[in-house]
């Protein structure tokens, strides 16, 4: 194995330069950007050789897959859960190589809604440092040409964006009343992508397409060698979204009923009338469209690529009739105004959750309200731009069935038992389609910096917000500037997850949070 000379220790990771790898990845990323922008593409490939033989992208993509990503501590094929400080240091060697040759990848079933399974296809360690570094080669020039209306796995944009745009295309301005929605489903999407199709649109320098060449076909169907991206790779929701990106354009109309769009027609007068979110999409029909027209053209559109229509759940719906869409039920009234609230299926999932923990006998009650709360602050946060004061999304029940358990297990007064509730069911406050959608088709890598700080400092309310002015947008523990890239925290001084004073919270990166409570169980033992 390939090994640096220098003794590694965990402060030799920690005091790494992480402050100016980002910096020295942002700048070539922002270069790619304006590259293929302006239809450079040669520079943006010349550019991109530079990014993946950047020392500072290599220690980056290695940080991001075993230190921030959700999944790392899921293992490949290898069987390694995590790497050693020294492990991570000989990766960053293990990249520099020029021919990369992907691993087998490590086959995860999981159920669908459907009862039908699903795999998850996921790589090795190694094999996903490798894609985290690909990505930061391919993003920014992707950035540069997706739709404006794409808003899923994309950075700097969320599904709150797509949740505003279809508020924008049913308001009652927009006469949401009359208009039909065609729900697209397209039929197992991951796994039926042509390859063909994504080499083709890939804007990248031989040595990086040879290498994603190889990824697609570590993970493989035997039945259909030619098609799917392996869904648990890095770059694989990148890679769906270079295939997808132009079906937006497929239904797209004049302001004014009596013109036709035409190519020399002004933006401004455009509606672009779908919604995308990486394989879930929707489109906002007129009473004068033609629906199998329109299918027709989105069933040609993926045929070239490898995808076909499914017939069973693509549904065409009337505004009035309500939809669902990524998790969220959308509505029309009798009075023409639009009402968004969390779906049916969305809210059962969740209260299965919150029920699973709080009857749970393996844990008391102190437990129980911990595991609860980021629960249901993740899932108030999720809705927070919806319409929330039903007493049913008040959780009122959910609080007093989890008040007579944890006052039952408790054994301890009244007040106890209310004070636990109500850490395990943090508020978080709501307001109806507050959220202030993504500019056009703007990207963190094209260099607005006012732009997105301002667009950074709305992501968060209450508390967190409120910090972060305080510290002015710098982790309280490493003080780098906190960005879109990470998410970050609220870490309690005190190790007192119920005192929520401000004098006893500060923000941190998710990395640094880690950190913290790494080091305080290292000086307990």
């Amino acid at each position: 194995m390939i090994r640096h000379s220098k003794k590694i220790t965990s402060e030799s990771w920690k005091s790494l330069p992480w402050k100016k790898f980002r910096a020295n990845l942002f700048r070539l990323q922002k270069r790619v950007f304006k590259a293929v922008r302006v239809g450079d593409k040669r520079k943006a490939r010349s550019l991109q050789k530079l990014i993946l033989k950047s020392f500072a992208a290599r220690f980056l993509a290695i940080r991001q897959v075993t230190q921030l990503n959700a999944g790392k501590k899921t293992a490949g094929i290898d069987g390694k859960l995590a790497l050693t400080y020294e492990e991570r240091f000989n990766l960053e060697l293990l990249l520099r190589q020029r021919d990369w040759y992907h691993n087998k990848l490590r086959l995860i079933p999981i159920p669908k809604k459907d009862g039908s399974i699903r795999y998850l296809k996921v790589p090795t360690i190694a094999d996903r440092a490798w894609q985290c570094l690909a990505k930061y080669a391919l993003e920014p020039a992707h950035e540069a040409t997706f739709h404006e209306h794409s808003y899923g796995f994309r950075t700097g944009r969320s599904a709150h964006d797509a949740q505003k745009q279809i508020a924008n295309n049913l308001s009652s301005v927009s006469n949401g009343i009359t208009k039909r929605i065609l729900e697209l489903d397209i039929e197992k999407c991951f796994d039926r992508i042509n390859h063909n199709t994504i080499m083709e649109n890939l804007i990248a320098p031989k040595r990086l397409k040879t290498g994603i060449f190889r990824a697609l076909k570590a993970g493989i169907n035997p039945e259909f060698p030619e098609q799917g991206t392996p869904q648990g790779g890095v770059v694989s929701p990148l890679l769906a979204n270079i295939a997808l990106n132009g079906i937006e354009d497929l239904h797209q109309y004049h302001k004014d009923k009596n013109k036709r769009v035409t190519p020399n027609t002004p933006n401004t007068k455009i509606v672009k009338a779908c919604v995308r979110y990486a394989d879930d999409m929707v489109f906002f029909l007129r009473p004068e469209d033609n629906a199998d027209k329109i299918l027709d053209k989105i069933s040609q559109f993926l045929a070239k690529r490898g995808l076909k229509v499914s017939e069973k759940k693509t549904k065409l719906t009337a505004s009035t009739d309500g939809f669902n869409f990524l998790g969220w039920k959308f509505k029309v009234q009798q009075n023409g105004k639009l009402k968004c609230f969390p779906s049916q299926e969305n809210f059962k999932a969740f209260r299965k959750k919150v029920k699973r923990i709080v009857n749970n006998s393996n844990y008391g009650a102190k437990v129980k309200a911990k595991k609860l709360a980021p629960i249901v602050r993740g899932w108030r946060n999720y809705h927070k731009f919806c319409k929330m004061d039903g007493s049913r999304f008040s959780l009122w029940h959910m609080n007093y069935r989890a008040f007579k358990v944890f006052n039952k297990e408790t054994k301890l007064d009244r007040r106890t038992a209310e004070k636990l509730v109500k850490q395990a069911f943090p508020a978080v406050s709501y307001s109806e389609n507050a959220h202030i959608k993504v500019k056009g088709n703007k990207s963190p890598f094209d260099g607005d910096l006012i732009y997105w700080s301002q667009r950074n400092n709305k992501l968060y309310d209450g508390i967190t917000s409120k910090l972060l002015r305080k510290q002015n947008h710098t982790c309280g523990y490493c003080g780098h500037k906190l960005t879109s890239e990470e998410k970050v925290d609220l870490h309690h001084i005190d190790g007192n997850h119920g005192n929520w004073k401000d004098k006893n919270l500060i923000v941190v990166h998710e990395s640094c949070h880690d950190y913290i409570h790494m080091s305080k169980r290292q000086n307990e033992n």
